[in-house]
């Protein structure tokens, strides 16, 4: 089975004004489409057809650029649009709460990791919560469509929330203010989804 664009969970225009129509329009339709058409012309008639993204990208030889860019950008962007919710914001709850602060002192330090994480990255790239096997959680950022799946990228857990700063991302709305962006990120963010990553992976 091929892979093919997953839909997006709400209209392209429920995240106004914090992302908008037209972005979500060429982000999803575009961009993700064009990652996803890459992927399966890629792994077409190899050893890798018929694996999930997970097994793909946690396996990958580094030095298939196609795979490890199409690959990743597939994957990234699917998760990219579950955990963010027009009825997002807010904070965390539960244990993915409890791990939150244990890590990092509180949400409030961990939402200015996260944001330093996403704007500090050079170029393009993202920025990923991720946790651990026992429940232990970390921040950290990769360039292009890398992500902490792929062998020794960084982080080296599940991620369970990331953010995409390519410029496709936000230019359209935000121009260079790359910052504003990633600050209203966090008003979108769906704690729900990204507590439901945090159960089944730690």
């Amino acid at each position: 089975m091929a892979f093919e664009l997953p839909k997006l969970p709400y209209a392209h225009d429920a995240l106004e004004p914090h992302i908008d129509e037209q972005t979500m329009k060429i982000h999803h339709g575009k961009h993700h489409q064009g990652y996803t058409d890459k992927l399966n012309n890629a792994i077409e008639g190899t050893d890798l057809e018929g694996k999930t993204i997970e097994n793909i990208l946690s396996n990958l030889d580094m030095d298939n650029t196609a795979v490890r860019n199409n690959g990743g950008g597939f994957y990234n962007h699917r998760l990219f649009w579950e955990v963010m919710s027009p009825n997002g914001g807010g904070e965390p709850s539960g244990d993915l709460a409890t791990a939150i602060n244990s890590a990092f002192g509180s949400y409030a330090d961990f939402k200015e990791k996260f944001a330093n994480a996403a704007k500090g990255q050079f170029g393009s790239g993202w920025a990923w919560l991720c946790v651990h096997e026992g429940g232990k959680v970390e921040v950290c950022s990769t360039p292009n469509q890398d992500n902490p799946l792929m062998p020794g990228v960084g982080c080296e857990g599940t991620p369970i929330l990331g953010l995409d700063v390519w410029e496709h991302a936000y230019y359209l709305k935000y121009q260079n203010k790359r910052p504003d962006y990633v600050d209203a990120f966090f008003e979108v963010i769906n704690w729900d989804d990204v507590s439901k990553r945090y159960e089944q992976n730690k």
